[in-house]
């Protein structure tokens, strides 16, 4: 009866650093009216009357390396009670500096206190200590962190199938350490631990010969482990990294976070990482004098390699160089496989494109150029991939390979953030559903550690994305625990006058508006009501409030008369006429009108009549800037519907300007940049313009999705006409389009005032010669699934509504005369519904 227990959105977390944890769970039968949570030996909630399924740990507050077990039951309202769930495990990690007794250590040639740069140009460090156990264990834990990038192993095995650990973070001032248990990769007597470092992003340095999209070192590669282990006898034993622990070098002999991985295979360390290996011959581990306040508890789902995809074909350049095609757009690893005596040396250029000589193509517009892999073969059976770094790429042409190799040779492994993909969308229309599939590719390849805007030539976190394409993410990957990380991230980025940054973490410090807009900085004030109203989660607006109310206040002073007049404007768009200033406004105008409804929720009632006056006032000032006859700003696209978002334009002038609009995006002619492109399918869906967006999302004509479609492209391009035009072949900015897929073709929405999906509105629209939808997402609550199909003089709706919610739904108006459905009638064709699977109809 009670499933799916979660602590803080996650399954069986640990390391977590909150004291009190959130926990919550689902339903697979009646409804609950109360709940009754034991944390064993920790906290008994007693039975209490309610219907939520999301609760606050009330015990006493729980202390570092807590290990709890946790289980629920619930009451229906017949007053019977399930039987108690499964348990389910949390445990805390290191909550004090002091709970740290290793050290960051490194290679001494990559420090020298003066000289930031030491170690650049030589290979990179391996490190290793070795510890004996005397006796049976019981469990083990390890803590561990690195910065730039680090691969951890325990006895030659990894410890962990996380990738490019750790996450971006502001270095400086926090890094993300992670918890693993280790229990089964230990043995009796002598045990070694191995720590592979690489720069990151951390540390980029100059380099002559490839791409930077900058250079500057936040931190030099280091790491820092300790190893906790307890006996079956009571006793426990801690190992940490320190002045024991040896160092050499590895067979990476360089790394370039934007410029490409060199490793010569001949050059390996054979043992570097188990017990027992001679290392007389290396040097004594460097101790660094960096404190461990900085280190915090990873909150989220680190980077794994989610897909393989292999070659679908070896491709020969017109002069004989071999191209490896792996069939789609991806973010991630190129690896080789191969059986070839030592000695080959071979370059890997990844890329999305080719040019007509069948070669890969590399610009700084694109992809950043060059950027390439250099690998030399040992001898015999091999595999190897780059361990500190990533690229994007579709084609892989590798310079130097044997003719005889076949395209067995490379294999994609895809990496990103490990949220779990919820979402499923697919119709009757083969060219929606190739659309659906090239944004979410393009949002696989840029869900990293931050959300990145493309995964070659920038890799950084630009914000505008993170809260104006929310929905687009959230319909199709549970990100509840990721993008409360990301609302950490963006806090950090603040200045001390309230200045949210374009990028977070803020790695390059770019000038003007490239890092002043309020379209970008807004994600500090959207993201923490998204979560809530996503996820029903409160806690990021709680924790982030002030840096929310600076920012605020940040835009209030930089604001004249209300109006913010500066900023990159709609970006992307292909109008010119839409003033940059009244972009800024309506960016401020949100921000604003997002704190009043926070500050209404959490109860603080002064500040919500406050920033409920702010608003006001931005909309009045405004209009009294831009309104001119009967139309705004340049009287643009983009112009007309971010003033119709803010409902500023006179109630006579709306139908005239919908109408304006609609046209426009039936035909395909639209203007809009990233900016107005998610609140033209906002205004017009609210408006039930659903005939002119299908227009639109069927058109094959540039500009369109389905010009992109047809010229080929396997993931979301940065530009309308990229796949022709060029630029990056993998950006989901221009992707609004899937929320509208879901929430408006598939119905899948929440009812005005409903927060986590406690009450849906289930109202699919059937437009143009659409026959079919069937979608699908995960709720806090569970799946909600919608599937109908018209035929001539028939529509059949099935509903699925997940156990805790109720819907209303509504049948789209398609003419027919008779309409029935289960439920409670609430309009001619609306019904309100519990938890449960329903069947509607309409016939003639």
């Amino acid at each position: 009866m009670v499933t799916n227990l979660r602590t803080c959105d996650l399954t069986d977390p640990l390391g977590l650093e909150t004291t009190r944890p959130t926990l919550s769970w689902q339903l697979t039968g009646p409804a609950q009216t109360a709940y009754h949570v034991r944390v064993d030996g920790l906290w008994d909630s007693g039975e209490v009357e309610s219907a939520d399924q999301r609760v606050v740990y009330g015990g006493t507050a729980l202390t570092g390396r807590t290990a709890a077990r946790w289980r629920v039951r619930t009451r229906d309202a017949a007053g019977d009670w399930s039987g108690w769930s499964a348990e389910a495990r949390f445990e805390l990690g290191l909550l004090d500096p002091a709970d740290w007794t290793a050290a960051w250590i490194t290679h001494p040639d990559w420090y020298d206190e003066g000289n930031p740069r030491a170690g650049e140009g030589r290979p990179l460090p391996l490190l290793a200590g070795e510890f004996t156990l005397t006796r049976p264990i019981e469990r083990a834990r390890l803590y561990v962190a690195g910065l730039g990038v680090y691969v951890a192993s325990l006895n030659g095995a990894p410890v962990t199938d996380a990738v490019l650990e750790p996450p971006y973070t502001d270095f400086a001032r926090r890094v993300a350490y992670a918890t693993h248990d280790v229990t089964a990769l230990l043995r009796d007597g002598a045990n070694a631990l191995g720590l592979a470092l690489g720069p990151g992003i951390a540390h980029v340095f100059p380099h002559q010969d490839r791409y930077m999209k900058f250079y500057g070192s936040k931190a030099a590669p280091r790491a820092i482990a300790q190893l906790e282990v307890t006996y079956a006898d009571g006793t426990s034993d801690r190992f940490g990294t320190g002045a024991d622990w040896r160092a050499t070098e590895g067979p990476t002999t360089r790394s370039h976070w934007y410029g490409g991985e060199d490793h010569d295979a001949r050059l390996a360390v054979p043992g570097w990482d188990v017990p027992g290996t001679d290392r007389s011959g290396w040097h004594p581990a460097t101790v660094r004098p960096d404190g461990t306040a900085m280190l915090r508890a990873r909150a989220c789902p680190p980077i794994r390699v989610t897909e393989e995809l292999p070659a679908t074909a070896k491709l020969v350049a017109t002069d004989g160089t071999a191209v490896f095609d792996v069939g789609a757009v991806v973010a991630g690893w190129a690896e080789l496989r191969l059986d070839l005596p030592a000695g080959h040396h071979l370059r890997l250029l990844p890329g999305d494109q080719l040019d007509a000589f069948g070669r890969v193509i590399q610009s700084k517009p694109t992809t950043g150029a060059p950027i390439f892999s250099t690998y030399v073969t040992k001898d015999g059976p091999q595999r190897w991939h780059p361990d500190f770094r990533y690229d994007g790429f579709r084609y892989v042409e590798a310079q130097g390979l044997p003719g005889h190799v076949g395209q067995e040779a490379l294999t994609a492994l895809v990496l990103r953030a490990d949220n779990e993909h919820i979402g499923r969308f697919e119709t009757s229309n083969a060219l929606l559903n190739d659309i659906h599939t090239i944004i979410d590719r393009a949002v696989r390849g840029n869900m990293y550690s931050v959300l990145t805007d493309c995964p070659h030539r920038e890799k950084l976190g630009w914000l505008e994305q993170t809260h104006l394409l929310f929905d687009v993410v959230a319909y199709n990957y549970d990100v509840a625990a990721y993008c409360r990380e990301l609302a950490v991230t963006i806090a950090e980025a603040q200045t001390e006058d309230g200045l949210i940054p374009d990028i977070a973490p803020e790695y390059l410090v770019f000038d003007g508006a490239f890092r002043d807009d309020p379209n970008w900085g807004g994600a500090m004030v959207r993201v923490p009501w998204q979560l809530y109203r996503w996820y029903g989660d409160t806690s990021a607006m709680e924790t982030h409030y002030d840096a929310m109310r600076r920012y605020v206040g940040y835009l209030t002073g930089r604001a004249e008369d209300g109006i913010l007049g500066y900023g990159l404007g709609d970006w992307f768009g292909l109008d010119d006429t839409t003033p940059v200033p009244l972009v800024g406004t309506w960016g401020y105008w949100r921000a604003a009108r997002t704190m009043a409804k926070v500050a209404g929720v959490l109860g603080r009632d002064d500040d919500a009549k406050r920033y409920r006056a702010l608003t006001d006032a931005i909309s009045a000032a405004f209009t009294g800037a831009f309104f001119r006859g009967e139309r705004f700003g340049g009287g643009g696209q983009a112009s007309e519907i971010l003033a119709l978002d803010m409902g500023v334009v006179p109630d006579e002038l709306v139908p005239a300007a919908l109408d304006r609009l609609s046209e426009a995006v039936r035909t395909g002619a639209i203007t809009v940049g990233e900016i107005a492109l998610p609140a033209l399918y906002q205004v017009l869906g609210r408006a039930g313009r659903h005939e002119s967006l299908y227009g639109f999302a069927t058109s094959t004509d540039h500009p369109s999705y389905g010009y992109q479609v047809r010229h080929g492209a396997t993931a979301l391009t940065e530009a309308w006409d990229g796949p022709t035009r060029g630029l990056s072949q993998n950006h989901y900015m221009l992707g609004a389009i899937d929320a509208w897929f879901y929430r408006t073709l598939g119905g899948i929405g929440q009812a005005p005032g409903s927060n986590g999906f406690r009450r849906l509105l289930v109202a699919p629209a059937a437009p143009g010669d659409l026959e079919s939808v069937r979608a699908s997402t995960a709720t806090p609550y569970g799946r909600v699934s919608v599937a109908w199909r018209r035929t001539d003089g028939e529509f059949a709706l099935e509903v699925e509504v997940p156990p805790g919610s109720t819907a209303e739904v509504r049948l789209p108006d398609l003419g027919l005369t008779s309409h029935d459905g289960p439920g409670t009638a609430v309009g001619e064709r609306a019904w309100e519904v519990p938890a449960g699977r329903w069947t509607f109809g309409g016939s003639r």
